[in-house]
């Protein structure tokens, strides 16, 4: 028997207090008890409405209000981008007034207007809720942003890894809702799912009541509502990261027209496809946070995703004009490689949403990042509908490409913030 395996566990060894917690807390698969856990947890129960919701809005426009397809697209657009330019005042508001208050308002506002959908019979009525809606949850984001880092404290990373493993997880219960009040197809369906999303409101709501309220932090200069837009540095990030974010429509949006248009995989290849991007998603994204903390940590790992977006995408091209079962597994392995980068990149970019905001303007950088993200998700349909499906092969790699230069350059523009400001501490 060796020497080591007579001595008792650590937490069993003299003048170590035991560690009570549980096995999934200890192995960082669920965050303390507490404002983290709540956090999750409300945020668990907004995005499973919030979800099926968006993936049956433009048919209950459709079915049941009766609007014609052109004018349903318009009044997303319109509501994509009222919610769009809430974000960086009401970040703002989050700062001075505290956090949770704002959050919960907005998510009183959106209980209201996604009531008021069962009442719009006009294209007027529909846009404005809608516009409220988006306006509210672009708001609640930013507000959600500070509660995120200063509960997260020094293990932001991981504990931003783990909400989106649970968005993640959320979102598939959602899409699994929504599948069903699509099969069913009736007024009435559409009607509960809009009242449940209404309620789940409400249940995250009632969660952030128990978090504890966090007082403002005292600004070195006189407040300035517009200091993330100011910030040059800051702003290159966004721009880059919300191009990087593009990815994540590769997969939702880009991949299932691929396989439908331009392949002979079977058609259910697609769900195949969103679940394993999901299950490693959900798997691996808090493994993968580990040790990426700190600045240029965090440029090196968006600058790694970028190169496996481009190997992903490459792999993903090659499945046009193979058999069906090959081109299945191809495109198995290149959604497996851009997982990787999606891994990489939320890693690196959640680290940097934070590291570079001051302590005192969180929800302001909040809301500007979310400016950026939303900006992109709304060019991203129309730009990887012309490379990857109507270019086809060559598209797949020009997108590839353009991942990586953004990757690329992001060590540069952390060098650039870490001028200004501290990025390891």
């Amino acid at each position: 028997m060796s020497r080591t395996s007579t001595l008792p566990p650590d937490d069993l060894q003299e003048g170590v207090a035991p560690d009570r917690r549980p096995w999934l807390v200890r192995r960082g698969l669920l965050p303390d008890s507490g404002p983290r856990r709540r956090l999750a947890l409300g945020g668990f129960v907004n995005q499973l409405g919030t979800a099926a919701f968006l993936a049956t809005a433009p048919l209950y426009a459709l079915r049941v209000i009766g609007l014609p397809i052109g004018q349903v697209g318009l009044a997303l657009g319109v509501a994509g981008v009222v919610g769009l330019l809430a974000g960086p005042p009401v970040g703002h508001l989050a700062d001075r007034r505290g956090p949770r208050g704002v959050f919960l308002v907005t998510l009183l506002v959106q209980t209201a207007s996604m009531l008021s959908l069962l009442f719009a019979h006009s294209f007027v009525a529909f846009t404005v809720s809608m516009a409220v809606t988006d306006l509210a949850g672009a708001s609640g984001g930013a507000a959600r942003g500070p509660m995120i880092r200063r509960f997260g404290g020094d293990e932001v990373p991981g504990f931003r890894s783990y909400l989106r493993s649970v968005a993640f997880l959320a979102g598939t219960f959602g899409a699994l809702a929504a599948g069903a009040v699509i099969q069913l197809d009736s007024a009435s369906a559409y009607r509960a799912l809009i009242v449940a999303n209404a309620l789940t409101f409400l249940g995250c709501a009632a969660v952030m009541l128990r978090v504890p309220s966090l007082e403002p932090l005292p600004s070195p200069t006189e407040a300035d509502r517009w200091l993330a837009l100011k910030d040059r540095p800051y702003m290159a990030f966004v721009v880059l990261d919300g191009i990087l974010w593009i990815q994540g429509e590769v997969v939702t949006y880009a991949l299932p027209l691929w396989v439908v248009l331009h392949t002979h995989a079977p058609r259910w290849f697609t769900g195949a496809a969103l679940a394993v991007n999901t299950v490693m998603v959900v798997l691996l994204q808090i493994r993968t946070s580990r040790g990426i903390k700190g600045g240029r940590v965090a440029g090196r790992a968006t600058r790694r995703a970028g190169l496996a977006f481009l190997l992903g995408m490459a792999v993903i091209a090659t499945a046009a004009g193979l058999p069906g079962p090959a081109a299945a597994a191809v495109m198995t392995a290149g959604v497996a490689l851009h997982t990787v980068g999606s891994l990489w990149h939320a890693a690196g970019s959640m680290e940097l949403r934070f590291r570079l905001a001051p302590a005192h303007a969180q929800g302001q950088y909040s809301g500007v990042f979310g400016l950026g993200m939303g900006l992109c998700y709304t060019v991203a349909p129309g730009l990887l509908g012309l490379l990857c499906l109507s270019w086809g092969a060559p598209g797949w790699l020009v997108m590839g490409g353009v991942f990586v230069g953004a990757g690329l350059a992001v060590p540069f523009v952390v060098r650039w913030a870490g001028r200004s400001r501290e990025l390891e501490a």
